[in-house]
């Protein structure tokens, strides 16, 4: 969360009066049930400090359908309670974008990756990646994501390849001006 809330677009999606400790305080009730759902689809991966045992970086890796572990029911998502109602459309084309990807083959997709501020610039987000890459590459299942200017430089450096950009005008909505989306693919056969 606190990783997000640099995000100036990001912060846009939530009404004034919602803060960081908030959002952060109702994850940690919802979490226990998060980590539950969809546990054939969704894999967890933390990144700990082995020093002092502090969680520093999260990944959520989801699969594609051909490839879970077991059959089971279909997926059951926590829809965010507190989104702007005038906001909404902000994340449509991205949506759009996305879901033309996924059509055209099975892809892990990399659905949430965050590393704390104080932990930024030591390799933690890379590692967690890095980890996602040689699953795929084990299983030959190439990986998507949609990534934040602030990711980008991870997922370059690793061979992912932009496939797709989304940039919006976020001013409407109080933001900066530019809101873009890359969206990345990982070819498990380079």
């Amino acid at each position: 969360m606190s990783a997000f809330w640099e995000d100036p677009t990001w912060i846009l999606l939530w009404p004034k009066e919602v803060t960081l400790e908030f959002l952060i305080e109702q994850c940690t009730k919802r979490y226990p049930n998060i980590l539950q759902r969809a546990r054939q689809e969704v894999r967890h991966q933390k990144a700990t400090d082995l020093l002092t045992g502090d969680l520093v970086g999260y990944a959520r890796w989801i699969l594609p359908p051909t490839h879970f572990t077991a059959k089971g029911g279909s997926s059951q998502w926590w829809v965010l309670k507190f989104r702007i109602t005038d906001m909404r459309s902000i994340d449509d084309i991205n949506d759009a974008v996305m879901d033309r990807i996924l059509v055209q083959r099975p892809y892990i997709k990399l659905d949430y990756l965050a590393v704390h501020p104080r932990n930024k610039g030591k390799g933690i987000a890379t590692a967690l990646v890095a980890s996602g890459i040689r699953a795929a590459k084990s299983i030959n299942v190439p990986i998507v994501t949609m990534s934040y200017k602030a990711g980008r430089g991870v997922y370059t450096r690793l061979g992912f390849e932009e496939v797709d950009r989304v940039i919006q005008d976020d001013s409407q909505y109080g933001g900066a001006g530019e809101y873009g989306a890359y969206f990345m693919i990982y070819d498990t056969n380079n």
